[in-house]
């Protein structure tokens, strides 16, 4: 097994930046107040050839009241589900009370843990470290984990004490990655805690409690997932302060690497350009998608019918994307989200052969011909797959840049109709058979340049097939 360690301690002390020493990554948003880190986020890291899996927590205080008591609760149960317990303190600071409330419930679970006493840069570090002796934490060590001292001996000496690891052969897949966005203050952390079936992420009755993309890997019917869950975007002139900037950029993030996009959208408040603006953002990034009306209960059947009318007003544009109305606080409607979510996540992987595209395309083809274009009809030869997620057909043929808008979305919509492409967009690359004869002289090769020589002289001299003609002395065909 893996060993899990779980990174604890008062708020501001430095836990997310060991975080993303110890993963060697920036995954985790890391600024100078304390109370930025909110929910339990996890990553990989490997020393002494073992892997381990980190959890970052949001700090404990001692005297949570509101949003601050779920976020102590999200630490407690990362200390739960560790194999050890990085007890990370402050030197500058020094010891304080609940330093000691915290390292009192660390040794009554039971659990191995070390006392990382953190920010000795600048410091005389035995000195610093001097105050913490008095908790009587048996291993202690000393780090500044923001100038990467001390790193590298800290968790080598935590995995020392643990087995070796049987080789598994490959990374075990994280499947199917889901994004969870939306608006804040709609029901996204309440929705991952419903599909997950656990109190996984803190959920609050205020705006903005979610600050950074989590990611959740779980397992559904044998079938592994990844559920991203992410700090809610608003309008750029009512965003102040620079850490919502951060987590408006970690969700950008998240969609791109997300397979299939689900957009959380309050039925109460229908739907906002805050909410298009997301919707273009999936669509440009080519992920599959997915609306999840939320907050459907309690409403009235004239709301609702006046809901869908807007709906489908608004996003005529997203027909091949399927709307759920659901209540993520109650469950209603969560499991069908599923249904959609594979589906989108097989189209955007899907495979096909370049014979099976050239056939359908054929078929398409002869079904409805290309417009001509300036007395020439354009002519659409075959096609193969260019890449996935999302889906990619290159088609090719002659004066394939004239292929106007209209005839692109009929080939987009027969495509999609044959194939069974849900959920996720479809991108055609079209492109044209070079003619040679069409550089200048002095860019043509030597074989092209022979070749259109050789033109020349059949239209001059009627050359056909390798027979020359003759000519008599008055210069006319014998």
């Amino acid at each position: 097994m893996i060993p899990v360690i779980a990174l604890v301690g008062r708020p501001n002390v430095g836990k997310s930046t060991l975080f993303n020493r110890l993963t060697r990554t920036r995954d985790a948003i890391v600024a100078d107040f304390p109370g930025l880190t909110r929910d339990r986020k996890y990553g990989r890291g490997v020393a002494l050839e073992k892997k381990f899996i980190t959890i970052d927590t949001g700090g404990i205080s001692g005297d949570e009241e509101g949003i601050d008591a779920e976020m102590a609760n999200q630490s407690l149960l990362a200390i739960a589900e560790a194999d050890l317990i990085f007890f990370v303190v402050d030197a500058r600071a020094g010891l304080t009370p609940i330093d000691e409330s915290i390292a009192r419930h660390i040794r009554q679970t039971g659990k191995p843990y070390i006392l990382v006493v953190n920010k000795i840069d600048g410091l005389d570090a035995e000195v610093a470290a001097s105050d913490f002796y008095a908790l009587g934490m048996e291993t202690l060590k000393l780090t500044a984990a923001s100038h990467n001292r001390g790193i590298t001996a800290l968790i080598e000496d935590a995995m020392a004490g643990f087995p070796e690891q049987l080789e598994s052969g490959e990374e075990e897949s994280a499947g199917c990655k889901i994004g969870i966005v939306g608006r804040p203050n709609v029901g996204k952390s309440t929705l991952v805690n419903r599909l997950l079936g656990e109190e996984r992420v803190v959920v609050f009755d205020e705006a903005g409690t979610t600050r950074d993309s989590i990611y959740i890997p779980y397992e559904r019917r044998d079938q592994p997932y990844t559920l991203i869950d992410t700090a809610g975007v608003r309008r750029r002139k009512n965003i102040t302060e620079s850490v919502e900037k951060f987590s408006i950029i970690k969700t950008l993030q998240a969609i791109e690497d997300a397979n299939v996009v689900v957009i959380v959208i309050d039925a109460r408040e229908g739907v906002v350009e805050q909410d298009l603006h997301l919707i273009g953002f999936a669509m440009d990034a080519g992920r599959a998608l997915l609306l999840a009306i939320n907050k459907w209960d309690g409403m009235t059947q004239d709301d609702k019918n006046s809901v869908k009318r807007e709906l489908d007003r608004r996003l005529d544009f997203l027909d091949y994307a399927p709307i759920h109305f659901i209540s993520a606080k109650h469950g209603t409607g969560v499991g069908d989200l599923y249904k959609s979510i594979d589906q989108g996540y097989e189209s955007a992987f899907a495979k096909w052969s370049t014979n099976r595209l050239t056939e359908l395309l054929i078929d398409i083809v002869s079904d409805h011909q290309p417009p001509m274009v300036r007395a020439r009809r354009i002519k659409l030869r075959y096609a193969h797959q260019g890449g996935s997620n999302p889906p990619i057909i290159v088609v090719h043929g002659t004066k394939t840049s004239d292929i106007p808008d209209s005839y692109k979305r009929y080939l987009e919509n027969s495509f999609r109709k044959v194939l069974k492409i849900k959920c996720t967009p479809i991108r055609f690359h079209f492109k044209s058979s070079d003619n040679p004869f069409s550089k200048p002289s002095h860019l043509l090769s030597e074989k092209e340049r022979v070749q259109k020589v050789r033109k020349f002289k059949t239209k001059e001299y009627g050359t056909r097939r390798g027979k020359k003609s003759t000519r008599n002395k008055t210069g006319k065909n014998s």
